[in-house]
């Protein structure tokens, strides 16, 4: 701790003390320390393992473009660690959610889907600076830490899903459909549409900040250039690879969707034409519920579990899973892949009698 802060206090300009641990993760320990002039800063140090350098690239580089998220303060790449300007206490957007005020929750879900919408037309230009900036901390890292530069590519986790899809079949004793891996590769040209635009990455409830100036984003470590139907699938979903995940009321998940998309159409034109636009999306959800299957499946396949260790209430995995099985069977242009949706609904999830995905609480549950 005395490390992280000398470092700190070094890269930042000014002397901290007082850290108090805000929870972090495996990977990261974020701070929040006390500035010589009676201030706050948020301090976020990473471990020295290959996923965690990879985030410390990522969340430099995209504080870096100054387009969302706190005031980027300093920067060490041989801790690895990163200094920022606090946000303070408001609510998360989750934190409404979970809450009950269904008015509070609403217009939190419209700040978050406007707000990322603004931040993906506004990124669009600017994508050669944050290639650049991502190659300049990890030759930082390269030069000055120990443990060698992760690499600055984006890492190719959807064409990995086909795979590791295919692998969880067998293991259950399932024949995959035929066409499945062919539909899967047609689903994952998503990555590499003409429509891409900067995201924190992980845009989950949790690490988004309804302040009195607006939607806050936090947690960059993922930062990266993807395709906008990635993130137009977390509003339809809702919220593809997160934990806080209920089911929304009727016309909401359409109503967050659409102001997501108003934004973004304003840089990219031609998704305004409803049939690119559905057609992008469902490929989004493919991908999604490919990821959710193969990453909460083999942790379920003997108990169920919760979503999250501590927050209340929450729903279980199996529940979320299932949800997503059912909606992913709806995609009937990707008839082997949804044909596996309705296999695992039958073959697995048919045993678990696990009750439905519950509402959001905000909601009325």
């Amino acid at each position: 701790m005395e490390a992280i802060l000398r470092a700190a206090s070094e890269a930042a300009g000014v002397e901290l003390s007082d850290p108090v641990d805000l929870g972090g993760n495996p990977r990261s320990t974020v701070l929040r320390c006390r500035t010589a002039g009676g201030g706050s800063v948020v301090v976020k140090a990473y471990a020295a393992e290959p996923d965690a350098l990879y985030g410390f690239t990522a969340e430099a580089a995209g504080l870096s473009l100054g387009l969302a998220g706190p005031e980027l303060l300093g920067v060490d790449p041989a801790v690895p660690l990163v200094v920022m300007s606090d946000l303070g206490t408001a609510p998360t957007l989750a934190d409404v959610l979970l809450g009950d005020d269904p008015e509070d929750a609403a217009d939190g879900l419209l700040a978050w889907s406007g707000g990322l919408g603004r931040l993906a037309a506004a990124s669009v230009p600017h994508r050669a600076d944050f290639t650049e900036l991502r190659a300049r901390y990890g030759g930082l890292m390269a030069d000055r830490a120990r443990h060698g530069a992760p690499p600055v590519e984006d890492e190719p986790w959807i064409p990995a899903l086909a795979p590791r899809l295919s692998e969880l079949l067998d293991e259950l004793g399932l024949a995959a459909p035929p066409g499945l891996a062919e539909d899967l590769a047609l689903a994952g040209t998503v990555e590499h549409d003409e429509y891409p635009a900067f995201t924190p990455g992980d845009t989950c409830p949790d690490n988004n900040l309804l302040t009195d100036d607006g939607l806050r984003l936090i947690d960059f470590e993922s930062a990266a250039y993807e395709s906008v139907f990635l993130t137009a699938a977390y509003c339809r979903m809702p919220f593809s690879s997160c934990w806080c995940v209920f089911t929304l009321p009727d016309g909401m998940a359409e109503k967050i969707e659409e102001t997501y998309r108003a934004e973004v159409v304003t840089i990219y034109p031609a998704l305004a034409d409803d049939a690119v636009w559905n057609a992008g999306v469902r490929r989004a959800v493919a991908v999604w519920t490919a990821h959710t299957t193969t990453f909460l499946l083999p942790r379920v396949t003997e108990e169920d579990r919760l979503m999250h260790r501590t927050r209340r209430p929450v729903a279980t995995m199996r529940q979320v899973i299932r949800h997503r099985w059912e909606t992913a069977s709806a995609l009937t242009e990707f008839p082997a892949f949804a044909e596996t949706m309705r296999l695992l609904l039958r073959e697995v999830a048919g045993p678990w009698k696990v009750t439905p995905l519950p509402g959001y609480p905000a909601f009325g549950g």
